[in-house]
């Protein structure tokens, strides 16, 4: 990891750019996709299976045998462990429902809010470097929760063409159906497109590559509602002299073996916890079997000595982290300084993979900068809120000479007109 000693404040922005790749071919690459899986539907899909993942399906369809056979491969202790999760995630997210929001604005003038689920949603699940059975629970218990109609789940094939068992175990959990194995940017196109097999749906959730992330925010453009324009993973991490390098070592790594393209960045007042943190990471690096991965992602990663704890949340702010680790003595009273972010881990003893996994909140979260104006997932991001409102003879005579004085204001006519007959009869 780079060391960057007291930057200025002109130079934060600079510093802070996420790791860049090459985007044009891509997104060349990811629009001739998408255009095909459009005109040519599951027989653009086989195909572009066989391409990427190299495996040739004869149907994608995840079969009622093969969800038994998986229910009986996954180890019983894994089972209690996403039981475990699945329990605190449905707790925090029924927690988020909310009521009817009604209001009398004016005598005989009534006014609601009312939240309607989504009736179709997909759900996009990682399973190329890792399979990420975790973003099935954090998906679909939420949908369910809702209660969106019908949850379509996607997730590309093992090199035995079949879906990995413990994402079928936590989609059985989550009390989903209808599962396909497809990846990539052609999952997004059927989704969004929908072919014979798989129905379109109206919002696509799911973190990913590059490449599916390039392909949501192509959908989006035509018109398909996505969770949010999120990329490869990021953390940073808040250090002082108390904080323990064992501990912030572990937690840069968690992020950066999630891929080459995750970044992990560290903001310390304390040279000496840098200094130490940097050993720690380089004998950690060792224990890991994913070593390459996050290597490689660690050559991108920056670690930011500052001079004090305000340049601290200043500079944390700046970057606006998917995950932001406080891990200092004074962690309770910088919390409340946070603006920007993702997701906030508190104290020695709160790492990033609680959230990942089992505390309840949801990882699906925003990247690249966006955490200062998105939200994660949550459970409003399966709801549509649509207003009613009601208004009887008398409500129209308090409110009716304003609406009219205003719709002449802005030269509608008509506008005025449809208050003024009312009123008349």
């Amino acid at each position: 990891m780079r060391v960057i000693n007291y930057p200025d404040k002109k130079e934060w922005q600079k510093l802070l750019i996420r790791p860049v790749f090459e985007t044009h071919s891509l997104d060349e690459s990811v629009r001739k996709v998408l255009e095909n899986v459009k005109k040519n539907g599951d027989e653009a899909i086989l195909k572009y299976t066989e391409k990427f993942d190299h495996i040739r399906l004869d149907s994608y369809i995840v079969s009622k045998e093969e969800k038994v056979a998986a229910l009986k491969l996954v180890d019983t202790e894994l089972k209690k462990a996403m039981e475990l999760a699945s329990d605190n995630i449905a707790k925090f997210h029924n927690a988020q429902k909310s009521s009817i929001v009604e209001v009398e604005t004016l005598p005989g003038v009534r006014c609601w809010q009312k939240a309607v689920p989504i009736e179709k949603i997909g759900l996009y699940i990682p399973g190329g470097t890792a399979p990420l059975f975790s973003t099935v629970l954090m998906l679909g218990i939420p949908a369910k929760i809702a209660g969106c109609k019908e949850i379509v789940l996607c997730s590309p094939p093992g090199k035995d063409g079949f879906l990995n068992p413990a994402i079928i175990y936590a989609a059985s959990i989550a009390g989903i159906d209808k599962m396909y194995k497809i990846g990539g940017m052609q999952a997004i196109g059927a989704m969004a497109y929908g072919t014979d097999t798989i129905p379109a749906v109206y919002k696509i959730f799911g973190p990913g590559n590059q490449y599916v992330t390039a392909a949501k925010q192509m959908v989006a453009r035509e018109g398909m509602a996505i969770d949010m324009p999120a990329g490869p993973s990021e953390v940073a991490v808040l250090a002082d002299e108390s904080s323990n390098p064992v501990f912030i070592a572990s937690d840069l790594l968690s992020q950066a073996e999630h891929g080459t393209d995750s970044q992990v960045v560290m903001i310390t007042v304390s040279k000496e916890i840098a200094d130490q943190t940097i050993k720690e990471l380089e004998s950690q690096l060792n224990e890991l079997p994913r070593k390459n991965l996050a290597e490689k992602s660690l050559a991108y990663g920056k670690i930011f000595l500052v001079k004090d704890y305000e340049e601290m949340m200043e500079l944390a702010n700046t970057y606006a982290p998917e995950h932001l680790i406080i891990s200092t003595s004074n962690a309770d009273s910088l919390v409340e300084k946070v603006i920007n972010a993702g997701s906030v881990f508190i104290g020695a003893y709160t790492p990033e993979s609680a959230g990942d996994y089992a505390s309840g909140t949801n990882h699906t979260l925003p990247t690249n900068g966006y955490a200062v104006a998105y939200s994660g997932v949550n459970l409003d991001a399966y709801f549509k809120k649509i207003t009613f409102q009601h208004i009887n003879k008398e409500g129209l005579e308090l409110l009716g000479p304003a609406i009219e004085k205003m719709a002449l204001a802005e030269e509608l006519t008509a506008h005025q007109r449809a208050i003024s007959l009312r009123l008349r009869h």
